[in-house]
């Protein structure tokens, strides 16, 4: 990896905080209240590193098993690093994902609570839950529908004891964001949820507006995704 390569990346970071920064006051809001999650997928190893060395220290992998090939021997060397799980989650990867990931942000269905609160009696490892909300009922993407969320988050919850602390949701790629943050905000609240992971790239500040406390950022910081081997 290059100087350029890594001072670019430095450079990407520190406008994304900025823009933070600055969407988080324009909202009257304080921004030590909005995580930036940096989002790695696809990219190697040494492309996060450098957003370690430049100050980053919380990240997002969509898949179990590329986040499984990059990031223990970062966690080694930086043990202060919290890493999101932020792609689908299949039950067969459960017991992985509770060892290697921090924050599970996609709960999505019952059968995969269960799944996860075996393998934390288990382990003993307790990351934190988000569950995933389809907000805009699209058949081919993952997260559970808004009117079947309270049951989930209560099966979750106050059922198998899961650490579920708030809720994500990924809008329509062909629709205005705003309608959607302000529908998750809505189904939070009701359940008593103070987290809210929500804008990427691209709608990140419209996000703040409304109430994020986690952002994913990947293209912003680490530029265009890389080809990747199939899982």
């Amino acid at each position: 990896m290059t100087t350029t390569e890594q001072t670019s990346i430095a450079e990407n970071l520190a406008e994304v905080r900025e823009r933070i920064v600055a969407a988080a006051r324009e909202a009257g809001r304080d921004p030590a209240e909005i995580t930036l999650v940096a989002v790695g997928k696809t990219h190697p190893a040494e492309r996060i590193e450098a957003a370690l060395a430049a100050g980053q220290g919380v990240f997002g992998e969509n898949r179990v098993q590329e986040a499984a090939a990059k990031f223990p021997a970062l966690k080694e060397r930086y043990p202060e690093l919290v890493l999101h799980l932020i792609g689908p989650l299949q039950t067969n990867k459960a017991r992985l994902a509770v060892g290697l990931f921090d924050v599970i942000e996609t709960l999505d269905r019952p059968k995969l609570a269960r799944a996860l609160a075996k393998e934390m009696t288990v382990s003993g490892h307790r990351p934190e839950c988000f569950v995933q909300v389809n907000t805009g009922e699209e058949p081919q993407k993952a997260g559970i529908w808004p009117e079947e969320t309270d049951g989930l988050v209560a099966l979750a919850r106050d059922e198998l004891g899961l650490p579920v602390v708030g809720l994500m949701c990924i809008p329509p790629l062909d629709e205005e964001p705003a309608p959607h943050f302000a529908l998750l905000r809505e189904i939070a609240k009701r359940n008593g949820l103070d987290k809210l992971s929500m804008g990427m790239s691209g709608d990140y500040e419209t996000a703040i507006r409304f109430g994020a406390t986690h952002v994913r950022v990947g293209t912003a910081i680490f530029g265009a995704r890389q080809a990747r081997p199939p899982e």
